[in-house]
């Protein structure tokens, strides 16, 4: 680390979270060190232009602060294959985002002396630029050792969440809201503009937005604490 505090920050998976949240680390002045590829590399060059991709190994080599945003399944394989071959470094910090591990999965990584941490910043990623104006309108499930809790924190407010702390035990609860939140809303947006559709209603996603927004408004609302709701930045139904 730099003594401003500056981290040499390296990304692995090049989906649509990986590319997001480094763009969101180097707005906050963060050096991005490499990327590993992924199936649309153009893509993450448009998001982070210039920034090398490697092999992951040599993202961990380079990086201060490693960033893991692959497919659930594929996330305890891959820190425990990069721990046998002796990839991670003593005091690196090690950041994944996945809604349903906690820090327990990292084990391998800090086994060899990581740092590790979960943050889940709780939005819908596209992939684009659009994820970087609804990040500051969202929130982050936090979970790390006590004695680095603070640092997950400043990380996920320098990716422009707000933290909220989420207990080990606790992670597959959040990540079953999570997934009731997403996959039920999708469906049923999907259904509803399908019988528009059907009927032969031009524009059913557009037709249904304001109805759709103010009902999910009101209902953050009546489930939030003195009423106080996050603004809904871009329009969920695209």
């Amino acid at each position: 680390m730099s003594r401003d505090g500056r981290l040499g920050v390296g990304i692995i998976g090049a989906g649509k979270v990986g590319p997001i949240v480094g763009a969101a680390l180097a707005g906050a002045g963060h050096a991005l060190t490499g990327i590993t590829s992924g199936s649309d590399d153009d893509r993450v060059e448009a998001i982070l232009p210039g920034v090398p991709v490697l092999e992951a190994p040599e993202v961990v080599r380079r990086s201060e602060l490693v960033v893991l945003a692959v497919p659930h399944e594929v996330l305890p394989g891959l820190v425990a294959g990069l721990a046998e071959l002796g990839a991670w470094q003593v005091g690196q910090l090690v950041l994944h985002v996945d809604a349903a591990y906690g820090t327990d999965v990292l084990t391998p990584a800090a086994a060899r002396g990581a740092i590790p941490l979960a943050v889940h910043p709780a939005i819908t990623f596209t992939g684009t630029s659009i994820d970087l104006r609804q990040l500051p309108a969202s929130y982050a499930a936090v979970t790390a050792p006590a004695a680095v809790l603070p640092i997950a924190q400043a990380l996920a407010v320098e990716m422009g969440c707000e933290p909220v702390v989420v207990a080990e035990g606790d992670r597959p609860a959040y990540a079953e809201a999570i997934a009731i939140a997403t996959q039920f809303a999708r469906s049923i947006v999907q259904q509803a503009t399908g019988i528009l559709g059907g009927i032969g209603v031009e524009n059913p996603g557009g037709y249904l937005s304001a109805l759709v927004r103010s009902t999910v408004d009101d209902a953050l609302t009546r489930a939030s604490p003195h009423g106080a709701t996050p603004e809904l930045p871009d329009d969920p139904l695209g």
